[in-house]
């Protein structure tokens, strides 16, 4: 990082380095939403290219209220539910709107692209919500227990459950029961209880993958947030 960037990112308030958090918890948040139906190869698994951004909105979320407090973290969630609620009104517009002749790209293809189920966007936001008011409690639960000492072991406690939380609420609701013959083999077409489980525990075990090695990064964090004060 360039010796000025790097300078200016240490002397910023605590304010402006919480407001900066914001908007990369925002971000993070739409744009898991915007690219998360491509399954992308990681080598020994497969899974959605959304994944990338989850650790980093449960990261944030460690973060801020390690420094901020319960209440500033829910502001956090709150925030970025109702904004993921108008991008994504916004984009059924912009998917239902008429295709003009010279646009760039032809209606089928922009909607394949953009348009999504209300039953896929409904699991989406009630997995998101559920799940972050989950990793909040939890977070602040461990924290007390632990009297305000061991601030790996709550962020990767709290981080573990949430992200099975949210995993799986997202799978039930958005495809329990939906037969899939034309992508999966007859056998397993069916999205079963057994058959999401299937789906959901690799799955989930990844984002656990994801969270260990972010431990590092919640204590950055936190330092950075907190300027010099000394963090746990």
């Amino acid at each position: 990082m360039h010796a000025s960037v790097k300078m200016k990112l240490t002397q910023l308030s605590v304010g402006e380095k919480t407001n900066i958090l914001l908007g990369l918890f925002v971000g993070s948040l739409i744009a898991a939403n915007l690219i998360g139906l491509k399954i992308a190869s990681f080598g020994i698994f497969e899974a959605s290219v959304g994944i990338l951004l989850f650790p980093i909105l449960f990261l944030i979320t460690d973060v801020i209220e390690e420094v901020h407090g319960r209440k500033k973290t829910q502001e956090f969630v709150i925030i970025a539910f109702i904004t993921l609620l108008v991008v994504l009104g916004i984009l059924v517009i912009a998917v239902l709107l008429p295709t003009a002749s010279r646009s760039f790209v032809d209606h089928e293809t922009y909607t394949s692209i953009f348009g999504t189920t209300v039953r896929i966007f409904i699991a989406s936001i009630t997995a998101f919500l559920i799940a972050q008011f989950h990793d909040i409690w939890a977070f602040n639960f461990w924290k007390q227990k632990t009297k305000g000492k061991y601030l790996w072991l709550r962020n990767n406690l709290s981080t573990i459950v949430s992200t099975f939380i949210d995993t799986t609420l997202f799978m039930f609701i958005a495809f329990f029961g939906i037969t899939m013959t034309s992508m999966f083999d007859p056998a397993n077409s069916t999205f079963t209880v057994e058959y999401l489980f299937t789906l959901i525990i690799p799955y989930w075990l990844v984002k656990v993958l994801f969270a260990l090695f972010d431990t590092p990064f919640c204590y950055l964090g936190v330092r950075w947030l907190k300027g010099s004060k000394k963090s746990t």
